[in-house]
């Protein structure tokens, strides 16, 4: 259930040159990206340790490619059709370059999940991201290591 950009419920004012359906699954994924890293930060800063040392290496294990991986194997079960196919998008771009960090499979499904968090920003479904980032939070700080 997917709508046009919502200037309301945006963050701040500047709608895309697009619709969200016709960017580039790359595009997605960059503002996913940035989505996502301040959800993570939000919830970070939410707990009670707030030294930045621990902010910041708490952080990678959330943000990393292998984290990202990890999270959209997590979620794969609970996503709609519409959903599964802006993963699909995401999964098969081509960005050009993997992090040293990160292999191809994982630097590819952190792709998809970001183009994820990306379309649903740009459709409006707010409610949807916060689901899916609490629900993968949720389980990527209780998961046994």
């Amino acid at each position: 259930m997917s709508g046009p950009f919502d200037l309301n419920r945006a963050w701040f004012p500047y709608e895309p040159s697009k619709p969200a359906n016709l960017l580039s699954p790359i595009v997605l994924a960059y503002a996913g990206d940035a989505i996502y890293e301040v959800a993570v930060r939000q919830y970070l800063i939410s707990l009670p340790n707030l030294r930045p040392n621990h902010l910041h290496r708490s952080a990678t294990g959330l943000v990393s490619a292998r984290a990202q991986s990890t999270i959209l194997a997590f979620l794969e079960p609970v996503l709609t059709e519409e959903e599964k196919d802006v993963v699909r998008r995401g999964r098969n771009a081509k960005s050009g370059s993997i992090p040293k960090n990160a292999d191809v499979l994982e630097y590819r499904h952190a792709t998809a999940f970001e183009c994820l968090v990306g379309y649903l920003y740009y459709t409006g479904q707010q409610v949807r991201i916060q689901e899916l980032v609490h629900s993968s939070i949720e389980y990527m700080m209780h998961r046994p290591k």
